[in-house]
């Protein structure tokens, strides 16, 4: 497919909608660059068949476009991201009053396929949250990689967490979480000692009328570029094989107790989740660490030596 920009027919079109991006939605000029390569992409193709007008762009069109495309290889989130900008098109044709239908209201993209998310295996993780900090920000950083990995938050709910959330006494916390809905999570005996380690030094940081559970050097509430920082600096400090962020120590979180329990529906409670096909993507590394074992294990699996 050529990448040329499409003639006098179909850019006037593109202009009026990326101006309409700019001054009445005020998206972004890299947002606006990304909305006017996609549509000149299939102005182009169009022109290449000698369509000339959106009018005539129909849903089975689109279909071609997109289906040509997949066979050229690009991904299914490509391909959502070229069909989202026609469809952002077409309401703006609508509203114009330039087009009479939408041609990709009822197309679909090709699915992406999911990536799995990356883990750390319980050896790894035993020997990153090993050392004995000192240092009351140290002593900080421990508390909240113990409480990450020992609850699965989200890094914006670890930031969020107030002193009032943790019951010592219940071995609990109380999370806050998407769509400010609130689940109660159990806490293990190494992340609430850690915890305790890190509330009695606290008062070094934070003042009397600080709420919140993790604050920073200057006693606020901790940001959360900060906690990605420290967490990144700590693993490096350990000698970790790869860069550690707070989504690693959740996904590590999932897929430890499914490999344990085998309990879906504990898992997706746990980690909050609206809907169980969120969690089930922990399933799939659940199968491939089954699938390696069973290679390494069966007899008629093992190679040939």
């Amino acid at each position: 497919m050529s990448d040329a920009e499409p003639s006098a027919g179909l850019a006037p079109a593109i202009d009026a909608f990326v101006a309409h991006l700019a001054t009445e939605r005020r998206l972004s000029p890299h947002t606006q660059s990304n909305y006017r390569r996609d549509l000149e992409r299939v102005g182009t193709w169009m022109e290449e068949r000698g369509i000339d007008q959106w009018e005539a762009l129909s849903e089975p069109l689109v279909r071609q476009y997109l289906a040509g495309r997949h066979r050229l290889g690009h991904a299914g989130k490509t391909l959502q991201r070229e069909l989202s900008a026609l469809r952002s098109l077409f309401r703006f044709l609508l509203r114009e009053g330039q087009v009479t239908q939408s041609p990709a209201l009822g197309v679909r993209a090709p699915k992406t396929r999911r990536k799995l998310p990356a883990t750390l295996d319980a050896d790894q993780l035993g020997r990153l949250l090993q050392p004995t900090a000192e240092d009351p920000l140290e002593i900080r950083d421990l508390a909240m990689l113990e409480i990450l990995y020992a609850c699965g938050l989200r890094l914006a709910e670890l930031v969020s967490l107030n002193l009032g959330d943790v019951d010592g006494a219940d071995a609990s916390v109380e999370v806050t979480g998407k769509g400010a809905k609130t689940r109660r999570v159990p806490v293990g005996r190494l992340a609430l000692a850690a915890l305790d380690r890190w509330l009695a030094v606290r008062p070094q940081l934070a003042g009397a009328d600080q709420r919140a559970l993790f604050v920073s050097q200057r006693g606020l509430r901790i940001h959360p570029r900060t906690v990605e920082v420290r967490i990144h600096r700590w693993a490096l400090k350990q000698g970790a094989s790869r860069p550690l962020h707070p989504h690693l120590l959740r996904h590590s979180f999932a897929s430890h107790l499914l490999e344990s329990s085998g309990d879906l529906r504990a898992v997706q409670e746990l980690l909050g989740h609206t809907n169980i096909s969120t969690t089930q993507i922990y399933t799939h590394l659940d199968f491939q660490h089954l699938a390696q074992v069973y290679d390494q294990a069966h007899p008629r699996a093992k190679k040939q030596r």
